[in-house]
């Protein structure tokens, strides 16, 4: 079932405010800046995690410095998971928080 676009916006708008909350939690020096629908995370390294919101698909976007990633939501598991790996978004969050910024943060809010 796909997801209609007041849910659909609903769960991105809640996703990147946990997102944001994690970081501020967390200590990581970061500069969060969201606008127009789209969170940017700038790491002191100037590495940057972007993500943003594809309405006509209802997946979340997300650009790491690894490369472009597609999200759909399951709502079985009340998660974001990547198309094609089917990693959970926390996880991998996590995986390219440490990679680029080198500190953990914990998303297991998300």
């Amino acid at each position: 079932m796909s997801l209609g676009e007041a849910r659909f916006h609903s769960l991105v708008d809640a996703l990147q405010l946990a997102v944001e909350d994690a970081f501020d939690a967390s200590g990581l020096d970061v500069d969060l800046e969201n606008s127009g629908g789209v969170l940017t995370v700038r790491f002191d390294n100037g590495s940057q995690l972007i993500f943003s919101r594809q309405e006509p698909l209802r997946q979340l976007w997300l650009a790491a410095r690894s490369g472009g990633f597609h999200f759909d939501y399951d709502e079985a598991a009340g998660v974001w998971v990547a198309d094609g790996s089917g990693e959970a978004l926390p996880a991998m969050l996590t995986r390219l928080t440490r990679e680029q910024g080198g500190g953990e943060v914990d998303f297991a809010a998300l």
